[in-house]
């Protein structure tokens, strides 16, 4: 038995909100993961592909906990 998701695939993909939060949820946990291995991010900067390193990237702020109460 499946569970029914609570919105249906179209809804959420036309408000947008959940993507969103999930892309920059995603960004954060990959730059707290270069920052912990002090590995350098590949980022896109002047049509060209460049290492930086982790410390100088902003940490977006976290989407899920000002979002909490929403649920």
């Amino acid at each position: 038995m499946s569970r029914r998701p609570s919105r249906d695939i179209e809804s959420i993909i036309r408000d947008g909100t959940a993507i969103d939060r999930a892309i920059v949820a995603a960004r954060r946990r990959v730059i707290q993961r270069h920052r912990q291995l002090g590995v350098p991010l590949a980022i896109w900067r002047g049509g060209q592909v460049v290492e930086v390193p982790p410390e100088s990237v902003e940490l977006p702020a976290d989407a899920g906990v000002a979002k909490a109460d929403e649920r």
